[in-house]
This record gives C-alpha cells, structure tokens and sequence, in this order.
C-alpha cells in the first residue's frame, strides 16, 4: 500500500513507507530506549538493535578498525614501505585520477613528509593513458625510483607492473581482482579472489590508512615513532563517501571521525576547497560527495590529472588557494559539458526504456571525463544499474553506476573474460570498461543479462522511500543533531526522508535561479518552512506555485539552516502530494 495513499506524486513517483516488521522494530526501539520516534524509526530501518543503540550511536574506531595483518600480503607492503623510509630510498606513488586515487596518494604523501621523506606523485592522463598503471610510465619511474606503491589501481596491471624492471611495486587497492595477480612484491586488496570478502566495502585510501597503522606498529616495535594517523582521517573520509563506499561498519567509523578531523581546518587543500565551495560550516558527508568530491574530481576528468592529489598533499595554503581556485573553475566547465551529454543520454535511454535491468547510452564525442557522472545521474534517476560511453574511432570507453545489492564490477569483469570487452573491471558500485564500437549492442545486452540475474530492475523506479510522518511543530533543531548521530548517511546507508502530512503550505515563492522556497503549517501555530532546488525545472515548481494555501502532503530531509548566527529547521522538499480531497 503507498504510503499516506500517495500512488503517484506531483512528480509521478509512490511513496513508500516501512514495513510492518520495521514498525514493529521502531516501537520496540522507543520503549527500549525513550528516543524520539522518528530516530528509532531510522535506526529500525537500518536494522540497529535495542542492544546496539548505544555504540551505534557513538561509534568508536578502536572498537572497529580491523587488524591489518587480516588482509594477505599487509605485512610486507608495510615492512617495504618503512625500509624505504629508513634507507631515504627513492619512492614514487602511482595513483588513480579521482577523489579515492587521489585522498590515496596524499596519505602517504603527508605520511612520509612528516618524516622528512617526499615521494614522486604520478596520476596518469584519463584520455592519453587511461586507467592504472601502464607499461611506458612504469618504466620510466623504474628507472628512477627504488619503490612503487600503486594505490587505487594496480591489481590487474599485469604487464604494466612487470615493466617496472629494478624497482620494487606495492599496490594498495581495492578493485576486483582476476584469477592471477601481477608479479608485484606485494598486493594488498580486500577484493582479492583469495580474499574472505570482509572488508571489500573499504576504498583504497581505507587500505592505504590500514597499511600505514600496520607501518606504524613495526616501526614502534623497531623503537621509532610514526606520524599522528588519527590526524589523516579527513582524506580516508572523504575518499570514503566520494568513492560510494557502503557507510556501513569501520566505513561510517572512519568518516565520523575524519569529519571531526576537517573540522578543525588543518589540511590547506581541504579548506582551501572548502572556501572557494563557499561551505560556511563545517562539511558533512553530503559536503563531501556533492560539493567536495567533485571538485577534486574535476582535474582528473578535463583538467590536469594529478591537480586534485597535489592540492590534497598540499603543505602550503597560498598555494592551495590558487589549485582549488583552478579546481573549482574546472568544476563549472565540467558541469557544462555534463549537462549536454546528460541530455543525449537521458534521451537515448527512455528510448531503449527506462524499465531494463540495465539503462545505458552511448555517443560519438561524449567526453570520457563526464560519463561516469552521467551514469550516476541515469542510476539515480531510474533506480537501476546505468553505463554511459564515449565513442570515438570505433571505440567506447564508458563507465557504469550500480544500485544496492547489484554487483556492477563483477559482471564488467565476466564480460571481458568473455572476449565481449577489449577491457574492463571495477568494484560493487562503480566499474570503467572499453568496447569495440561493433561489438557495444551485443555487449550491453549480455551485461543486462547478467544484471538481470542478480535482480536489477526490479524495484520500481519511481519509488520514494519515507522513513515516518512528522507534524511541523516535531522537527527541531534538537531532532536533527539526534538523527545527525544516527549518521554519517550515504551509499548503504540513505538519509532519513519524513513525511509531513496534510500541511498547508503558507509561503511558496520562486527564489534564485528556479529554486522554491516554501513554509507550511498544521493549524496549531507551529510552522516549518522549506527550500526545494531546481523545482522550476521540474512538475512540483509549478504545481505548488499555482495551489499556493492548498493542504498537500510533503515529503523531503530536514536539515539544520545556519543563516546569521540563527539556528532553525527547514525542510529539503523533494516531492509533494495534494492531501486527500483538499
């Protein structure tokens, strides 16, 4: 049954509410505890126990960090890596071009800089060289460097690694590994096929934090003393939240922990990022994977690859200010060439149909620095797994966004072992592949064969899941710093959407560029008032414009409005209902 009656929304989507069972959880969580109800209902949703509340709410990373040494080949990438700090040997970190290569390599960076050490930062181009390491740049840091530490890429760099001849190679990832692994001194990865699995939802920086707590405790056990790692959380957090790694478990440990870390302003890329993202708070995972992680993104995808690991690494903060300038102006052209390809995608795939277990679209010319924001545009969009691709010389190079419980990387992978893909692979959520042009029909259909299997396009892709209804005059500021602990939200781990039922809306006015801002109230003098982005561009702009006083039900994300030193609640509307017969 659609929750509150709404089967089709101002925006054609059915509201969805919890379970019975979930219900059940929330009222057995109020009467085990006494927290509001509608924090209980979140934490029901996310399966929390009345037993758990406690150290869920406050978790702490000494209780969930895993040993190191649980993952193959950990001890000997941290022995290496330490040698090469005492022997002041040559090193060289070969890095992947987004936020996750990036936070990666400036952890060792920062790592070896407080030890008097500096290291080589190589990222290599997206269109020139493409993903990982490759044979020519390995050579040629071989030739000049005693170690290699590959982070985020590596693990199927077979040949690429073995032209690295005379110098040593670490790779540090987490992407899925094959069948055989390079011939590398060693490779740390929780996705490895001999691996237990239980850490495959850790990023790379995740791994590259756990090599250097493993670095830390042969070093105390030799008699030295290492850098403060608790300090370098802000990059394994944001590299966390930008790489849609689950916030499940140590992840949600990690990036609680590295927020209080940015808080305090210490890293000059990071608030130099901040400062020209015009953040007048101090960020929260939404920051980090929609203001943040773009930005540094933006250099890998149609700047300069290695811009966004040398802001992160960055010492100075005159000269992060002028990188995260660069960066930010790069992140306006990117929005621009996004939004056309985005358009052409979106077009071609409610052409093949929306419905699919895979949604995807390809074309001549589309930049290969925006198709994998373009994919997780279609994926949000649809609630299904989606693939954009560039086509170019008989060509595509594409990359591809999934949905919880789909593993999209898994199957890229099977489709290059097939001989379908010239290459590919990834992890869960994310995986790049390259496609013949001839060859993309045939390949696209296997891959939503293999999709299908593992039940993508099965949820309904306008489903607007609701966590519970709350009156106006409920949500406070006080409720929302009680959700916030319920939180880090994100991939894994929604944020809490409330419905607001049967409100009048009181104020809606166009405001900005096609924004809406609203207030609404149930009668009784209490008033929650709202902002809803882009709803001009959308059927709720108008439709609430023209029934302005009308009772509608109202569903969005409270979130806390810091304006001039006044603290207050507003509503972040993301859909609306007119109330039954009203």
């Amino acid at each position: 049954m659609a929750y509150l009656g709404v089967e089709s929304s101002l925006t054609g989507r059915r509201w969805v509410g919890p379970g019975v069972e979930q219900e059940r959880q929330a009222e057995a969580l109020v009467q085990a505890t006494g927290l509001p109800r509608a924090l209980c209902s979140v934490l029901a949703r996310l399966g929390v126990g009345s037993a758990e509340v406690d150290g869920f709410l406050e978790p702490k990373l000494r209780d969930l960090l895993p040993d190191p040494r649980s993952l193959k080949d950990m001890e000997t990438a941290a022995a290496r890596v330490v040698r090469a700090v005492e022997a002041r040997e040559r090193i060289a970190v070969f890095a992947d071009y987004d936020v996750d290569g990036g936070s990666s390599a400036a952890l060792l960076v920062d790592w070896l800089r407080q030890q008097g050490r500096a290291a080589t930062v190589y990222v290599p181009d997206r269109i020139d060289e493409g993903y990982g390491p490759n044979p020519a740049a390995m050579r040629a840091l071989a030739g000049r460097h005693d170690l290699i530490v590959c982070v985020d890429c590596g693990t199927l760099s077979h040949d690429a690694i073995a032209a690295a001849d005379g110098a040593d190679v670490v790779v540090l990832d987490h992407h899925l590994g094959g069948e055989t692994l390079p011939d590398a001194l060693a490779v740390v990865n929780p996705n490895r096929q001999d691996e237990s699995g239980d850490l495959a939802h850790l990023c790379a920086a995740a791994v590259v934090f756990l090599m250097l707590v493993e670095a830390g405790r042969q070093m105390r056990e030799a008699g030295l003393r290492g850098p403060d790692l608790m300090a370098m959380l802000d990059l394994v957090a944001l590299a966390t939240v930008a790489d849609v790694a689950p916030l499940k478990g140590v992840n949600r440990a990690l990036v609680r922990q590295g927020l209080a870390v940015m808080a305090r302003r210490a890293r000059p890329g990071l608030v130099a990022l901040a400062d020209v993202a015009r953040l007048e708070t101090a960020p929260s995972a939404y920051h980090l994977g929609y203001v943040l992680g773009p930005r540094v993104n933006a250099g890998g995808r149609i700047g300069k690859a290695d811009l966004g690991a040398r802001l992160l690494a960055c010492a100075d903060p005159v000269e992060a200010q002028a990188m995260a300038e660069r960066l930010d102006q790069l992140n306006t052209e990117r929005r621009e060439i996004e939004a056309s390809v985005r358009a052409a995608a979106l077009a071609q795939a409610e052409a093949r149909g929306l419905d699919a277990p895979l949604v995807w679209a390809a074309g001549e010319g589309w930049h290969p620095g925006v198709v994998g924001i373009v994919a997780a545009r279609l994926k949000e969009a649809t609630n299904r797994p989606a693939v954009v691709i560039g086509l170019e010389g008989g060509e595509g190079k594409g990359s591809g966004r999934s949905v919880a419980g789909v593993d999209l990387g898994a199957s890229i992978q099977r489709l290059a072992a097939e001989g379908l893909l010239i290459k590919g692979g990834g992890h869960r959520m994310a995986a790049g592949l390259t496609v013949e042009t001839s060859r993309l029909e045939e390949a696209m259909a296997r891959l939503s064969e293999l999709l299908e299997r593992q039940g993508a396009g099965q949820g309904g892709a306008a489903d607007l899941r609701v966590d519970a209804a709350l009156m106006p005059g409920a949500a406070t500021v006080e409720l929302v710093e009680q959700l916030e602990r319920a939180g880090p939200f994100g991939q894994g781990a929604p944020g809490p959407r409330f419905a607001i039922p049967d409100a009048r809306l009181s104020y809606c006015r166009e405001v900005g560029s096609g924004h809406l801002k609203i207030a609404c109230d149930d009668g009784m003098g209490a008033r929650l008032e709202g902002i809803c982005f882009g709803a001009m561009d959308t059927p709720l702009g108008p439709a609430l414009s023209a029934r302005d006083g009308g009772r509608f039900h109202l569903a969005g994300r409270l979130e806390i409005n810091d304006f001039r030193g006044r603290r207050s609640v507003q509503l972040r509307l993301e859909d609306a209902a007119p109330a039954s017969g009203k």
